[in-house]
């Protein structure tokens, strides 16, 4: 890790780069894949599960024997933390759902929204170093409160054409509606254009390698949605002198064991506990069983010494992470200085693990300093809102000669000639 001190204004922005995906340099690759399943279909499906996964597939689809296979071999301790998280974050989601209200803008003119789900989703779910069937439950159970009709998960299978037991009883859980076993940028694509097997869908959601997010960015160009623009994950600590040392470098480690090109940073005003934790993060380090994972990713990651707490947080929205532990003494009162982060993990004892897992937040957030402009996924990720409107004869006859003269003056006259034609009908 990099170790910094008071380092100056000018230097923030060097100090607070992070890991890049070069996905535009993979563009025409996956482009090439895309290309391919749109035309082939499940054949072409099948051929790359050959290629990239090593499994010749007999079918795409996962059978109701294997979702009942799957659920005998789930612990009963795991199937029990599953139903806890599955509690948490229905609450916390249904609490999101919106309610429109009609408002009268001016006498005879009422205008309102409404909300309305996505009819067919896509959930991409990783296979890589790690079942990430936490983010299963995650993307499905928003969709399945929104009200999605079809919900379609796809992940890549192992060697053996099977998917992590886990992944499949989550679905189950969370009330995913057909789980396919494809991977990478070729499940964006027959997710976003369907194949005989795979329904397309209307918005894609999920993380994924560099692949998955150039797949992700290309066919949302024009022909579906996706949930955000994804980067390496990443947290910061912000910490003070009462911070425990031994905490710090824990949630520095649980970053920095995602992936490579993870990123974790600590800001801290104490000089000690910067000290103190680079200390322990080399000591919990060697228990780790995705050591050498977390040992590369933290070589992108830095201990920073700042003068006082409003320097601080004046680095911390400048940064934006995607996580942010507030571990200070008045750290709720810091926490309404935050601008800029995807979700805020507050005091000694709120790890970022709660929230990826059971507290009942998403952890499907922004990363790579998008927290500046992006939310995080949530009830209204898998809704649209349709606004309507109705004039009254008392609100066309106040309301119409004031449009008649916009119209004309963007000369649109068919716009004008809308309202001229009503005028005089009611004259």
């Amino acid at each position: 890790m990099e170790i910094y001190k008071n380092p100056s204004r000018e230097q923030w922005a060097e100090i607070l780069k992070r890991p890049v995906l070069e996905t535009e340099s993979l563009f025409d690759t996956v482009r090439t894949i895309i290309n391919k399943v749109k035309a082939d279909g499940d054949k072409a499906l099948l051929e790359y599960a050959s290629t990239f996964d090593k499994v010749e597939l007999s079918s795409l689809t996962v059978t109701e024997a294997e979702l009942k296979e799957a659920d005998a071999k789930v612990s009963i301790e795991l199937k029990s933390a599953l139903y806890m998280a599955k509690r948490n974050i229905e609450t916390f989601h249904a609490a999101q759902r919106f309610e429109g209200k009609k408002v009268e803008t001016m006498d005879g003119v009422t205008c309102w929204q409404k909300a309305v789900a996505i009819e067919k989703v896509g959930l991409y779910i990783p296979g890589g170093t790690a079942p990430l069937f936490s983010t299963v439950l995650m993307l499905a159970i928003p969709a399945k409160i929104a009200g999605c009709k079809e919900i379609v998960l796809c992940t890549p299978p192992d060697k053996q054409g099977k998917i992590h037991p886990a992944i499949l009883f989550a679905a189950q859980l969370a009330g995913v509606s057909k789980i396919f076993k494809v991977g990478g940028a070729q499940a964006i694509g027959a997710m976003a254009y369907g194949t005989e097997s795979i329904p397309k869908v209307y918005k894609i959601f999920g993380p994924g390698n560099q692949y998955v997010t150039a797949a992700k960015q290309l066919v949302s160009l024009r022909d579906v949605a996706i949930d955000m623009p994804a980067g390496p994950s990443e947290v910061e600590v912000l910490a003070d002198e009462t911070a425990n040392p031994v905490f710090v470098a824990a949630d520095l480690l649980s970053q920095a064991e995602h992936g490579v090109d993870s990123q974790a940073i600590l800001v801290t005003t104490s000089e000690k506990l910067q000290k103190d934790v680079m200390y322990e993060v080399e000591r919990q380090l060697g228990y780790l069983k995705r050591r050498d994972i977390a040992e590369k990713s933290l070589k992108n990651s830095k201990l920073i010494l700042v003068k006082d707490m409003e320097e601080a947080m004046r680095l911390t929205n400048a940064y934006a992470p995607e996580h942010l532990i507030i571990e200070t003494k008045d750290y709720m009162e810091l926490a309404q200085q935050v601008t800029n982060a995807g979700s805020v993990f507050l005091g000694h004892l709120t790890p970022e693990s709660a929230g990826d897992y059971a507290s009942g937040t998403n952890h499907t957030l922004p990363t790579n300093g998008y927290a500046k402009a992006y939310s995080g996924v949530s009830l209204d990720s898998f809704i649209k809102k349709i606004t309507f409107q109705e004039i009254q004869p008392q609100g066309l006859a106040i309301l119409g000669p004031a449009i008649e003269v916009m119209a004309a003056n963007e000369e649109l006259d068919a716009h004008k000639n809308a309202i001229t034609v009503r005028l005089e009908v009611r004259s």
